[in-house]
């Protein structure tokens, strides 16, 4: 098998499954690494963060960077973006069950120096996480709409990518890798905000040549 079969058949469900039999890998040797229980959890849970984030920002800019950046890569990802959203989902879910086992368990630890309304922007991010992947399907495009499924998951994508950026804002002075997530999910959202321009613009410069 060449090297292009190769990459063609890593795609789609295929493509889904691998990044989230990894996720599951990653997420067992984070649990297996730390001999306290309550330290594994925190392990975990810092590590599915990670691999949410990465899939979410591959998620996020497939559309962009396929736009400005034209490569065969860029385009496989434009082309398998709802499956890397669907795992980047999977991921969170994963870290959602990590934090609920934490809560259940040490719940004095977890909710120290917290309050109910620091996780009010989490929940809202999960609640679009949720209709996303329901809405994730060509059925549900027929049910909603195109112009309400394209609401749903552009406002979605952008909440998503605030909550990750204001989560990364608070923990900066922790210093580790907050500062580079920071860094990144702001640099994202200029990039895709630049690329919609740039789209915008190339648009409006064939639509009048276009008449005449």
């Amino acid at each position: 098998m060449n090297r292009h079969a190769e990459t063609a058949s890593l795609q789609g469900w295929r493509l889904f499954s691998l990044l989230s039999l990894l996720v599951l890998i990653v997420t067992s040797l984070a649990l297996w690494y730390q001999p306290q229980w309550v330290e594994a959890l925190r392990s975990a849970i810092r590590t599915t963060a990670r691999t949410s984030f990465a899939l979410f920002l591959l998620t996020f800019l497939a559309s962009s960077l396929a736009a400005l950046v034209p490569t065969a890569f860029t385009r496989s990802l434009l082309r398998n973006r709802r499956f890397l959203g669907l795992a980047f989902a999977f991921s969170h879910a994963v870290h959602a069950v990590l934090i609920l086992l934490y809560v259940k368990f040490f719940p004095d630890t977890f909710w120290h120096g917290r309050t109910a309304t620091a996780n009010i922007p989490g929940s809202i991010g999960y609640l679009f996480i949720i209709l996303m992947t329901i809405t994730s399907f060509p059925a549900a495009v027929k049910l909603l709409g195109a112009r309400a499924w394209k609401w749903l998951h552009v406002t979605g994508t952008w909440v998503i990518a605030g909550v990750f950026m204001l989560s990364f804002y608070k923990r900066l002075p922790m210093g580790s890798w907050y500062p580079l997530g920071f860094a990144l999910i702001f640099s994202a959202m200029l990039f895709k905000l630049t690329a919609q321009l740039a789209i915008r613009l190339r648009r409006n410069a064939i639509e009048p040549s276009a008449t005449h």
